[in-house]
């Protein structure tokens, strides 16, 4: 690859990772910057970007002909970038999905059982200086969960889940082959029949015109009284109109939610203070977490190896697929 010049490296490095990368491919200049303070000029003469970088910097290079050849970006979501005219028609884009797993499992699990043992109910309590007994909640062991989009994120949802003593049903949106922890696979056509059966609801989706709205208002209709939502995909999966009429009804029993349509959520937005509602700002899969770290460097060092002899690379964005 004697036509890559220049390679802007995103990430925070020690200098032996720089040592790393520079090892893999001698003969180009190797630029570090930090996220938060990358420049247009580095952006516009870089072959390949290891790294976030804002949308309208990519939106402003040539969709074809242009010096970018490559861009890894350091989160799963990819979305921002697939829309029409911003990412190079010729370049290739990786994302981050495989990364953020384990660390948005545990967060999961941790928004699920505040819910389902009201342990937000006690924490506002606490701040009132309440000494006051509140239901105990239900359990997880015995319960159904349904996860829908059983990748990596939703897939190390269902393990932990299943070692809890749930029974897990799965929905793919391509295959149902048999995945750990999930003793039943469907495909999305099933997800009406499988609501009204579901205690937990765990959304782990991208966001696509096939995945808007998949809990719908009819759909958040079917659920059980007592059901929980969890949603650390993207806000677009739940009608959130339907969930606030659902929630203010007490028609379900909660929901645990790291996105939202709008996002960022607006300050009077009626979600804010919906009953037995969690809403945190998209940071299930902060990427600070030193193991989830180590995992995206990686995965950046295979993709390097891998574009600059031309093996396999992973997590190559499918622009139709929509991720």
């Amino acid at each position: 690859m004697t036509d890559i010049n220049q390679i802007l490296v995103l990430l925070d490095l020690s200098g032996a990772q720089k040592a790393e990368f520079e090892s893999i491919y001698s003969g180009a200049s190797y630029v570090y910057m930090e996220p938060q303070s990358v420049t247009e000029e580095a952006v516009k003469t870089a072959d390949i970007i290891i790294g976030p970088v804002p949308r309208a910097m990519v939106q402003k290079l040539p969709k074809r002909g242009g010096r970018l050849k490559w861009m890894q970006l350091t989160y799963a979501g990819s979305d921002h970038m697939q829309a029409p005219g911003v990412f190079p028609e010729d370049a290739v884009l990786t994302n981050a999905s495989g990364s953020y797993g384990d660390a948005m499992a545990e967060y999961m699990l941790g928004m699920l059982f505040t819910i389902k043992k009201n342990l937000h109910i006690c924490r506002d309590n606490q701040n009132k200086g309440l000494w006051k007994s509140v239901p105990s909640g239900t359990l997880v062991d015995g319960a159904v969960t349904l996860v829908i989009g059983l990748g990596d994120i939703g897939g190390a949802f269902a393990r932990r889940m299943d070692a809890l003593g749930s029974y897990i049903i799965g929905v793919r949106r391509s295959n149902t082959d048999a995945a750990p922890g999930v003793s039943e696979m469907h495909l999305p056509g099933s997800i009406d029949a499988l609501l009204p059966r579901a205690d937990i609801v765990a959304l782990a989706l991208p966001s696509t015109p096939e995945t808007r709205h998949t809990l719908s208002e009819a759909r958040i209709a079917a659920l059980k009284k007592d059901a929980v939502i969890i949603n650390v995909g993207r806000g677009t999966a739940i009608d959130t109109e339907a969930l606030c009429d659902a929630l203010y009804g007490n028609k379900i029993g909660g929901a645990a939610l790291d996105v939202t349509e709008p996002e960022p959520l607006p300050e009077n937005h009626r979600l804010w203070a919906a009953p037995n509602c969690l809403i945190t700002p998209h940071v299930s899969g902060a990427n600070d977490a030193e193991k989830t770290y180590e995992k995206i460097v990686d995965l950046c060092l295979h993709n390097f190896r891998a574009f600059v002899s031309g093996g396999e690379m992973r997590n190559v964005v499918d622009f139709e697929r929509g991720y």
